[in-house]
């Protein structure tokens, strides 16, 4: 194949068009990656910014309603729960968000990539988690610790972090006991102007991972296309406009075999054009010897 000028044409145009698109490809994988991440965050933000807000109303309410006092709503004496390992509590409050915010809560867990959706004190007390954590007990520690999450207290240092932030869409990455990798975005909860504690949405950094993932694929498909289409379309060009050389080797020959009968013409302007005058114009010198040659003998 490299030996016609058409082909290695085609593969020089195309292996420099090649490292120019897989740069282009490169550089436009990680914007719209950066576009998915800033997506993904600003999600998880104003999910837990509406949610921090609508239970700071909620706690307000059932203290305007006299369903506990402010001081029941900022109780920190946690109750140990026996017989659970980690340990489970109790507080003067937990009565009421089991029923007001467990819906609330599981709204949010409609969304494919949040893996939680809690509210927790400023100590990491999480009162009433999600319905999907309120499995059953079964007495087997590590299925209980994934199946059933709440009354626990998470003070490991991004659950910490978390619970006492002050700052709305506070963002962290967060390796969850059970396994999974989470973007944490917390917002503060405010009841009655003080700082009650924190929503916490926490997003699957595996849900991100396979955005990327399809962004990538879907943009080296489309770049291989281009580059196939680019591949026939510079070939096919090559082969015609090049077309002329072939005649003028197959002329070249018969006249290096002493045949300079036949002419060479070409109109085209460019340097297929002129190569066919300079074999013109030897044709013609050539036919010229010849016939003085003839005319001797």
């Amino acid at each position: 194949m490299f030996r016609t000028v058409s082909f290695k044409v085609a593969f020089v145009a195309n292996t420099i068009l090649l490292v120019v698109m897989a740069l282009g490809t490169a550089i436009l994988v990680n914007q719209q990656n950066q576009r998915l991440m800033s997506q993904f965050v600003a999600d998880g933000k104003f999910m837990s910014q509406t949610a921090a807000k609508a239970v700071g109303r909620v706690m307000e309410e059932a203290i305007d309603n006299g369903v506990f006092t402010v001081q029941d709503a900022f109780d920190r004496d946690y109750v140990q729960i026996p017989n659970f390992d980690p340990p489970k509590y109790h507080t003067k409050y937990d009565f009421y968000t089991d029923k007001a915010l467990l819906a609330l809560q599981d709204e949010y867990m409609k969304n494919p990539n949040c893996l939680y959706a809690i509210v927790v004190d400023a100590n990491g007390y999480l009162p009433t988690h999600n319905s999907k954590y309120q499995q059953p007990i079964t007495g087997d520690r590590e299925k209980d610790k994934a199946g059933n999450r709440t009354k626990r207290i998470f003070n490991d240092p991004v659950g910490l972090a978390a619970a006492r932030n002050r700052q709305e869409g506070f963002v962290q990455t967060y390796a969850r006991d059970t396994g999974e990798l989470a973007l944490d975005i917390s917002s503060p909860v405010m009841v009655k102007g003080r700082h009650w504690g924190n929503f916490r949405i926490g997003l699957l950094s595996s849900a991100l991972d396979a955005a990327k993932k399809e962004n990538l694929i879907q943009s080296v498909i489309f770049m291989l296309g281009g580059l196939l289409v680019s591949t026939f379309a510079v070939l096919f060009t090559a082969k015609i406009v090049l077309r002329p050389l072939t005649t003028f080797t197959r002329i070249a020959g018969r006249m290096a075999d002493g045949d300079v009968e036949e002419k060479i013409v070409s109109t085209s302007k460019d340097e297929i054009g002129a190569l066919a005058d300079v074999l013109e114009r030897m044709r013609v010198s050539m036919k010229a010897a010849m016939d003085r040659l003839s005319r001797k003998s």
